[in-house]
């Protein structure tokens, strides 16, 4: 078992990969990080994985209606955390079910780290609820 996890930012804004990635790295993870669609993609097929991914749903390149279709058919088993504004809608409706989602704002970076060590924890995808601003459920 390895004992650090590798955790994969994709976010437009280079102050927020910035921000979350010096948050993450002091919280003890491996980080990687992608400006775009296609960064993002290249780093989630890698041949050394990913663990996890944050990911800002507003990323250049992602318009495809298929890019979040794509991430979680070929990499079913990596759980996906959709770090978004309140009300930003995500490209795909159905994109809620398989993901979770924690709105940026406020302290979102620790909701963040909770959400993200409850998902290294427990990696399956059935112990992935679609969640909010809803209390935590551990």
């Amino acid at each position: 078992m390895r004992n650090v996890f590798t955790i994969l930012i994709a976010d437009r804004n280079p102050r927020v990969r910035g921000f979350l990635e010096r948050e993450m790295s002091a919280a003890g993870y491996r980080i990687r990080l992608a400006e775009s669609a296609g960064d993002l993609l290249q780093w989630a097929f890698d041949r050394d994985p990913v663990d996890l991914i944050i990911l800002d749903p507003d990323l250049p390149d992602a318009a495809d209606s298929q890019f979040m279709n794509t991430l979680r058919k070929c990499n079913p088993q990596v759980p996906v955390i959709i770090h978004a504004h309140p009300g930003q809608g995500l490209a795909e409706p159905d994109a809620a079910k398989s993901f979770i989602v924690v709105e940026k704002g406020g302290s979102s970076v620790e909701r963040l780290k909770e959400v993200a060590g409850h998902l290294l924890k427990h990696p399956h995808p059935a112990s992935c609820k679609p969640l909010s601003t809803a209390p935590f459920e551990h």
